[in-house]
Parts: C-alpha cells; structure tokens; sequence
C-alpha cells in the first residue's frame, strides 16, 4: 500500500490506508488476537507519523471506554452472585412457558435476548449454553454431535442452541451497552459529527427492532426445525432441581439487583424527563454531574462496598471477579476509536466512502443507509462486530458530512448490521461458543444464518425508515 500512487491523498492519508489495510486482514484472518491487531494499528500510526503519541493514544481514555469497564463489572458480579442463573431458572419456570417445543424456543430465546440488553453477548451465551444443554438432556433430545437433521433426529436440538446466539446478537443490539458496535457508533457520532445520541435515544430506536428481531428469529427456526421434540414434565423437574440448587436468595444477589436497577433508572432518567418536558434541568444536570460513564463506574464501585458479610470483610464484587472482565474488548474498542478518528482526521473516511458510495449510486440518506447495513453484515461475516464497526462507522460518518446528509440512520444502519453475522462460527463468539458444543453442523449454521442475514438486513432498514423519524433522529 505504501507503494502504490495514491495522488488523492495526503501523506498522512497514504501510510494511514497502509495501516488500516494491514489491520483489516489481520482482523479477517486473526493472524494475532484481535485486540493485538487494534493496539498495532495504534502503534504503527505513531511510527509511521500519522499522527503523535497524544492524539492516538487519546481514544483509549474515552468516557465510552469506561461506560463499558463499569457495565462489564456489573455483569461479572451477576455471575460472581449467581444472580444470572437464578433470573434464567426463574423465569422457565412457568409450565405455560415450556408447554411445548415451541414455546420453551420462544421463552429461551427471551431470557437470552433479555440478559444480552446489559451483558456482552459473548458472556450471556456462556452463561446459557449449560442452561440449554440441561434443558435438551431433560427433553431427551442430545443427539450425538455432528449429527444433521437429515439423519431422521429432531432438529430441535439445533433450534435451541442457534436461538442461544441469535438472542444473543439480536438483544445486544437493543442498549447502548448491550454491544461494542453500539458505543463505537455513539461515540463517534459525538465526536466525529457532533451529533449526541442519549441512552434513551439509542433504545427508543434500536430496543423496539431488538424485539422485532427476537420475534423473527424465533419464527425463522420454528418453521425451519419445527419437528417432533419433547417437552412438559421433565423440563419442568429438571428447572425445578436447578432452582432448588440456588436456594433462597443470598445478599449477594439482592445486592447486584438493587444497584442494577439504580443504574438502569440513572441511564434511562433524563431521557424520558427530556422526552415529556424538553425544557427541562435534570437532562442538562444528568448530562454535566451523572453521564453515563460515571452512572456505570459509580455502579461498579458500590458493588465493592455493599456488605455481604461485613464481619468476615466479604463485600458483593470481588476484585478477583472485577479484574476477569472482558479486556481484549476494551483495547479492542480503543483501538477502534482511534483507528476511526484518524482515519476521519486525514479524510481517508472520506476518499474511501466516496469511491464506495459513487460506484453503489447511494444518493440519498435511505438508500446510504441500506449500503451500510449490506456492507456492516458482509464485514461481520468476515471480522468481529466491533472490529466491523470501527472500519465501516467512520466512512459513513465521513460521506454524510460530505453530501450534507443527516449520519444517523446511516450509522445506525452501519453499526446495527455489523451486529449481524449469523453464518459463520468465526463471525461472532456467540457463534463460535455454539458451534463448540459439535451440536450444530456447519451447514446449519450458514444456511440458516443467510436467511436471517437477508430479512434481518431488511428489517433493519424498513425499521429505520419508521423509527428515526418517529423519534426526531432524521
């Protein structure tokens, strides 16, 4: 790349697209581990003299970084606690929730969507693959791995575990801190386009299609392995046997409840207050004293203080279980930040999405944002959701400037498919967490995922198309 003539672009623009092309193959094909790949596309744009040491390194201390370290430490108190178990055992325990086989799909993939809105997608599919597997060991329904639907088995088994991962992705998508993507494109949009999108905003778009998606997802495997399978009694033993396991609730839990319900509330607040009266002080107080990083921190903080057992000194969050969170994707998402900032800062966003959107002929914002959403699925076929994200938002962000057109359903657009990848075990961990358990076959994956890939796609932009306006983001 550094020897090829580029004459449109700036020096800067020039080792930058050098930089990012060898991050884009390291992501495709994870040479390195994948945050490894974003700390190197940091490290080679100071080397290179992109940019210096302060301007590259200044994504990492984002106020979005730290919104996800305090929502990432409380999700690994709900498991430190046990809280996660006893919230997907409790609500299977409704005998009209599992009567049948479509039912248990349906009230599983709810739990599952549920949980993702604040945890990664990655840990809530951890978190409910043992919940599955229990579950299809009650129905009798463990076929031997590898095993196909054309083998004459229930394909439910299949059902059930890709419902696992789809709820997963689909739910993430529902919260700003539900997913990496999510917070790439807020923050980039603040400060790329200078266009502020609240909590509430993001859900009052992205949670009703979250739904919509849930429902799609059930009905694309309910038709596709709607098989034989049983269900009923033995479930029913089975989630009653789990649950008796867990016992009464433990101050732990209840400790991890309160605080969680504080911050949604904290997060939620101002814009519900700023959507019934927008003159209103508290938003502008939330916004100046209780951002939503601070809310996710002061969460995580008083999760160290709140007494379990004050006489022996244990308190509900340990720092052993704080210190286990996910920071790959945090190095990952800086990374990302920053390689998108540069990228937007040397107008290579910009040269790249005008070459992309002249030869798609996107010459409107609806139909700008559907070549971002079909470009954000295929991307996340291919590279992880955030590393997706981190290539595609700015581009967008970059053409939209430069036509004059709004960059909020684009972005959206762009981010929410990047959330998309459902063929492939390498597209998502979710997916490849399902495709370890040997009980769902290649073929299944990839050939149900297209068909979710192609409406999900679909439903994404009709989505947009009603919701933005709706909601005053166009």
């Amino acid at each position: 790349m550094l020897a090829l003539p580029f004459d449109g672009l700036s020096p800067g623009a020039h080792r930058l697209a050098a930089v990012f092309v060898w991050a884009v193959v390291y992501w495709v094909t994870e040479a390195v581990p994948v945050p490894v790949t974003a700390v190197l596309a940091s490290v080679l744009s100071v080397v290179l003299g992109v940019a210096p040491a302060q301007t590259v390194l200044a994504a990492y201390g984002d106020p979005v970084i730290f919104l996800f370290i305090g929502s990432f430490m409380l999700a690994a108190a709900f498991q430190e606690t046990g809280l996660d178990r006893r919230v997907a055992f409790g609500l299977l325990r409704f005998p009209w929730a599992t009567r049948t086989p479509a039912r248990t799909l349906a009230t599983l993939g709810a739990v599952t969507w549920a949980m993702s809105l604040w945890m990664s997608n990655t840990a809530t599919t951890a978190i409910m693959l043992p919940v599955g597997l229990g579950i299809l060991k009650s129905m009798g329904e463990t076929p031997p791995p590898g095993s196909a639907v054309s083998d004459g088995r229930s394909g439910f088994p299949i059902a059930l575990l890709l419902m696992l991962t789809w709820a997963s992705s689909t739910g993430g998508i529902g919260t700003p801190v539900g997913s990496p993507p999510n917070l790439i494109a807020i923050s980039m949009l603040r400060e790329l386009a200078g266009r502020r999108l609240t909590f509430f905003d993001w859900m009052s778009v992205a949670l009703p299609m979250a739904l919509l998606m849930l429902g799609l997802c059930w009905a694309i495997l309910a038709l596709r392995y709607g098989g034989a399978a049983r269900s009923g009694v033995d479930l029913q033993r089975h989630v009653a046997a789990e649950r008796a396991r867990l016992g009464p609730w433990r101050q732990g839990e209840l400790n991890v409840a309160v605080v969680f319900a504080l911050a949604v509330t904290l997060w939620i607040l101002p814009g519900v207050t700023a959507m019934i009266s927008p003159q209103a002080a508290l938003p502008r107080f939330f916004e100046r004293h209780l951002p939503e990083a601070i809310v996710a921190l002061g969460a995580a903080v008083l999760l160290f203080l709140l007494p379990i057992d004050l006489r022996r000194g244990q308190f509900t969050l340990t720092w052993r279980g704080a210190v286990g969170i996910d920071w790959g994707t945090i190095l990952l998402f800086g990374g990302g930040l920053s390689l998108g900032k540069l990228m937007f800062d040397t107008k290579l966003a910009e040269t790249v999405g005008t070459a992309v959107v002249r030869a798609a002929g996107a010459d409107s914002v609806w139909a700008l944002t559907a070549l971002a959403i079909v470009l954000g699925i295929v991307l996340s076929e291919a590279s992880s959701n955030t590393a997706s994200a981190s290539m595609l938002v700015p581009t967008i962000i970059a053409v939209a400037a430069g036509s004059g057109m709004n960059p909020i359903p684009p972005v959206l657009g762009a981010t929410l498919g990047a959330s998309f990848g459902f063929m492939l075990p390498v597209s998502t961990p979710p997916n490849a967490i399902v495709y370890g358990s040997g009980l769902v076959p290649m073929k299944e994956m990839m050939t149900s995922g297209i068909w979710l890939d192609v409406t999900g796609g679909l439903l994404i932009w009709l989505g947009l198309r009603v919701l933005c306006p709706l909601v005053g983001l166009t």
